[in-house]
């Protein structure tokens, strides 16, 4: 996840600097990749005003500027840009500054004409790449600011690599809680905006499939101008992100699945027929996405459905049917709870990739739905313009959240380190966790948005984080030196593999999901356990040994001409087993064995001139196999 520090600070803003904040994030489990600043480093540029522009006498693509930089007096400045217009505020690097790449600012002549300074794109200050004209900035600005202040370009990157199970951070609140929660500073409440309702309009919404959408809101806006630019402000932050602004409506709904963690779609209501229906999809259905992609449905994907067809893939994309463009005028703005489930692996079986069935997948807040939905409706109709009908909130299934219980003395054993109670509810209420107290017990109830806190030890891990890792000392464990008796009948997987290595084969770990076809014709196994959700559609069965695995190893070498393979296995096979019953490391019905398998191939001997070559045959394996065993 990409953004600006600036767009942090300003919902929380510790007084470190920028290095510390980065190794506080990290510290706490939220690896800051790259912390790089927005724009290279250069000085002496302000923002200008063009008063005029002439061609110049002795060239025709030149034209002959005077400039206001706020100094007084104005400069004349040669300039070939084509989007050189008096009226235009722009970049002036004065004589004596220096740009990107150590290019200094110098009185020159240009074509017999004197200029004292140069007007810059947006490639010569190292902002991005374009270089067609002049950076046009904003008429807000005043001639004679630093362009460095006037546009923050003092601003930095930071770039997270956030692990699956915290969904809650891929927000800028989400990130803001957790800066709160380290550093004590304190954190901007959420705005609450109250939407002026002057429609009386409701869109009728059916939500057949409870266990694909938990909770959907939405509401009608009529009148919008689509073509309304957006905010500069919002621009920035988006581009400072990683997007790319697209209209209004798009970056509006973006930037508040950036900042708020809540994915949002906007429908062009006219292109909706009747009211909208959630489902799961029937078989052989078919869906153009945004992405002008074309996916082919099934039972297990969730749709929403209108009078005219499908409208959208449910928590992952809309569709081109329903799509909002600059000529639409009136919108329904849906956000929804999907319950994770229901979106896992969806954009990689279709091939998409998308930002709202990233989250999605992982878990999204859903007790906070129709605030949100305020919020991105308030700003549509400052930038858009519209009137705002009734918000319609569905709540159908929502996930229970379950108490998870802490024991002090469990969380200190795990730790190393005694924290007592006052520590520990300390640390609770910075993270703003509702907990209650039985004793040296915390019973803690996870909010909406964690979906990582399920057991003991999620709690004990985010006890760990806010006091602090570096924190708890590094001490090597203390254990009584015990000499063991070796076995004199049994194995060990490591004795295992020693005297396989010394009989001269080579350890391989082969996937346990394999090619039906492997089961029918090595194992004889018709009736093989399937994956639900296989990585590849060839390997969708688990295996039952692992013989197709060392053969395909085998074929795989002597494709790459490799005249002698010998390999060995030692993995878990998967089989039907009616006995087994559900356990801390079992799956009812499946047995899974530990097998030794190995292969050999080509010469019985490395080629050698003691010996002549001799194809590998029964009894050398006939004897590895009296030698592992003897």
């Amino acid at each position: 996840m990409q953004f600006p520090e600036s767009w942090l600070r300003a919902w929380a803003d510790p007084e470190i600097d920028s290095q510390e904040l980065a190794h506080r994030l990290t510290m706490a489990g939220l690896e800051v990749e790259d912390a790089d600043p927005y724009a290279p480093p250069f000085s002496g540029v302000v923002v200008a005003r063009i008063e005029s522009a002439e061609p110049h006498p002795n060239a025709d693509k030149l034209r002959v500027c005077q400039v206001n930089d706020g100094s007084g007096e104005p400069l004349q400045i040669v300039c070939g840009a084509p989007n050189a217009a008096a009226g235009l505020l722009v970049p002036l690097a004065r004589v004596g500054a220096e740009l990107p790449g150590g290019m200094q600012i110098g009185p020159v002549k240009m074509r017999g004409v004197e200029s004292r300074g140069m007007l810059c794109s947006a490639r010569e200050l190292g902002l991005s790449q374009d270089h067609a004209g002049l950076l046009e900035l904003s008429a807000d600005l005043q001639p004679g600011q630093d362009l460095r202040q006037a546009l923050d370009l003092d601003d930095t990157i930071y770039t997270l690599k956030l692990t699956p199970n915290r969904a809650d951070c891929l927000s800028i609140l989400g990130v803001a809680r957790e800066v709160a929660a380290l550093t004590g500073c304190a954190l901007r409440a959420p705005d609450t905006p109250s939407v002026p309702v002057t429609l009386d309009e409701r869109l009728p919404v059916t939500v057949q499939a409870p266990d694909l959408c938990g909770r959907f809101a939405g509401r009608v806006v009529r009148g919008v101008n689509a073509r309304a630019a957006t905010p500069d402000w919002i621009k920035s932050r988006l581009e400072r992100a990683g997007q790319r602004p697209v209209s209004a409506l798009v970056d509006i709904s973006n930037y508040i699945m950036l900042e708020l963690g809540r994915p949002t779609h906007v429908f062009d209501l006219a292109k909706v027929q009747g009211g909208l229906t959630v489902r799961w999809a029937r078989e052989g259905e078919r869906l153009e996405l945004l992405n002008d992609q074309t996916v082919d449905l099934t039972s297990d994907v969730g749709v929403i459905e209108s009078g005219r067809g499908l409208e959208s893939l449910a928590g992952v994309m809309g569709g081109q049917a329903s799509a909002v463009t600059l000529d639409t005028t009136d919108v329904y703005l849906e956000a929804a709870f999907w319950w994770p489930e229901a979106v896992m692996g969806l954009t990689r079986r279709f091939k998409l990739n998308s930002e709202a069935a990233h989250r999605f997948e992982r878990g999204v807040d859903f007790a906070t739905i129709p605030e949100q939905l305020n919020v991105m409706t308030a700003l549509i109709l400052e930038v858009c313009g519209g009137r705002a009908g009734p918000l319609d909130d569905q709540v159908v299934n929502l996930p229970a959240r379950e108490p998870v219980r802490m024991r002090l003395a469990r969380c200190a054993r795990v730790l190393g380190i005694a924290l007592d109670a006052e520590a520990v509810g300390a640390v609770f209420t910075r993270l703003g966790f509702a907990y209650e107290r039985q004793g040296d017990d915390f019973i803690v109830t996870p909010p909406a948005a964690r979906f990582d806190l399920t057991i003991e030890e999620d709690l004990i891990e985010e006890v760990a984080r806010i006091y602090g890792f570096d924190r708890i000392p590094d001490l090597p464990p203390v254990a009584p030196a015990v000499m063991r008796v070796a076995p004199e009948v049994q194995y060990g997987p490591h004795a295992l593999r020693a005297a396989l290595a010394a009989r001269d084969y080579q350890e391989v770990i082969n996937f346990s999901f394999v090619e039906e076809a492997w089961e029918r014709d090595y194992c004889g196994n018709a009736d093989p356990i399937r994956l639900l959700n296989p990585i590849a559609s060839q390997l969708a069965v688990m295996r039952s040994g692992l013989i197709g695995g060392l053969l395909a190893n085998i074929a795989h070498n002597a494709k790459h001409r490799q005249t002698r393979v010998r390999v060995f296995e030692l993995g878990r096979v998967f089989a039907r087993d009616a006995s087994v019953a559900d356990g801390g490391l079992t799956v009812a019905g499946v047995a899974q064995p530990t097998h030794l398998a190995a292969a050999a191939w080509g010469p019985a001997q490395a080629e050698q001139w003691g010996e002549p070559v001799r194809p590998v045959d029964f009894f050398d394996v006939k004897r590895d196999l009296e030698a592992l065993l003897g």
